[in-house]
């Protein structure tokens, strides 16, 4: 079980763990920077451990469930022999722990530096993602008890604080590795992987491949419908705001929809297929930004009808501005994905989480307080798209 276990870790922290040691002193560092500012925001330990085993829950799930790119390599040793019992908590060890030092970890630093903690909500705050990592890997391996599991751990999270969560953690913990332990180790082998490189990435209909990536990756329109969710209560979150700057704010923070955004960087075999044959730049690129700008104008139009029904009036020329918004933010998402895509990550959910996905809300930052404290500057900005697009096409040589 050892060497099985150091097998997976140096697949995902480096053959001498240097990926973690970069982690960990990121890690440090904003931990000290943030606490030297002396800024202290009341947090219940309730937030602290639900916050950081939903987070662990879902990058854990999404690196399991991953296909494609490096997380390749770590299905490699299925098809050699292997003792079932070390390569379930082998591979649920090596899986847990690059979720917890590289996500989790990262938002408990921060937690921890802005709230003042007491010593058992702190044992708490670490034991909570601990308990769900546990209990993630253990019910996507035995699939009849994903419902339960999810159950059990939210009923844990919630009640941090409360004197019996230890015990708790102890008897969940110890029922969910006695189910990695009567669990199949091809249970974590993704079952997805033949039917998503069962896409042409040479369909003459690209619109038709973009639905049916998203019916294969299932996680990335779950991802797209939490957005929606969120534009649904983005404006209760603004209402501090003036509408004219509210508005703009809102849908430069919708720009955020990582999964689209990283189409080319999550399929190799799609970048391949786009960068060697001949006229594609156009023949993809134009396609690609029309469905990112559809996805941000859906969300848009949700904010906006929350807005509407919270406020009982919208701005003017807010209809334009959305879809302003929607199609500039597109057209950088396309020019990050062509000419910066992203290299080297190690699973899914490190191509999610990259720093990167920030960029393009910070780039409409700019354009929202212009267009908020002008809002007649949204029609002319407007009809300079189609002008910006020719010349995009014209830099790329294939107009």
């Amino acid at each position: 079980m050892k060497m099985l276990f150091k097998a997976f870790a140096r697949a995902l922290f480096g053959a001498r763990y240097e990926r973690l040691a970069r982690v960990l002193l990121a890690e440090g560092i904003a931990f000290a920077a943030l606490r030297s500012m002396d800024l202290r925001l009341p947090v219940s330990p309730r937030i602290l451990c639900l916050s950081a085993s939903l987070l662990s829950a879902a990058c854990l799930w999404q690196g399991l469930s991953a296909h494609g790119g490096r997380a390749e390599s770590l299905q490699n040793p299925f098809m050699l022999p292997f003792e079932n019992r070390a390569f379930v908590f082998a591979y649920a060890a090596a899986m847990g722990a690059h979720t917890f030092f590289t996500k989790t970890a990262a938002l408990l630093a921060l937690l921890m530096a802005i709230g003042d903690w007491r010593p058992m909500e702190i044992c708490a705050g670490v034991l909570c993602p601990l308990h769900t990592i546990l209990w993630t890997a253990a019910a996507f391996a035995r699939k009849e008890w994903r419902l339960p599991g999810a159950c059990w751990a939210a009923a844990i999270c919630l009640c941090g604080g409360t004197a019996w969560i230890f015990p708790g953690i102890a008897a969940g913990s110890v029922l969910a590795l006695f189910l990695l332990r009567r669990a199949d180790g091809y249970a974590f082998c993704p079952q997805q992987a033949a039917q998503a490189r069962a896409i042409p990435a040479h369909s003459h209909c690209l619109w038709r491949y973009f639905l049916r990536y998203f019916r294969a990756h299932k996680n990335y329109g779950a991802n797209t419908v939490l957005l929606w969710g969120v534009a649904c209560a983005l404006p209760a979150l603004l209402r501090q705001m003036e509408p004219s700057f509210a508005v703009p704010f809102g849908f430069a923070c919708l720009a955020l929809n990582t999964p689209v955004g990283v189409l080319l960087s999550g399929d190799r075999a799609l970048e391949q297929a786009i960068r060697f044959l001949p006229g594609q730049k156009r023949a993809f690129c134009l396609p690609y930004c029309l469905f990112i700008g559809a996805c941000n104008t859906a969300a848009n139009a949700f904010f906006l009808g929350s807005q509407w029904l919270q406020a009982g009036s919208l701005p003017p020329f807010t209809g334009m501005a959305a879809v302003f918004f929607a199609l500039q933010s597109a057209i950088f998402s396309v020019l990050l994905e062509w000419r910066w895509p992203l290299r080297g990550w190690k699973v899914e959910s490190d191509l999610w989480h990259h720093p990167r996905k920030y960029l393009v809300p910070a780039l409409m930052l700019p354009l929202a307080a212009l267009t908020g404290g002008m809002p007649a500057l949204t029609p002319a900005l407007l009809a300079l798209l189609p002008l910006e697009g020719a010349l995009l096409l014209l830099w790329r040589g294939r107009a």
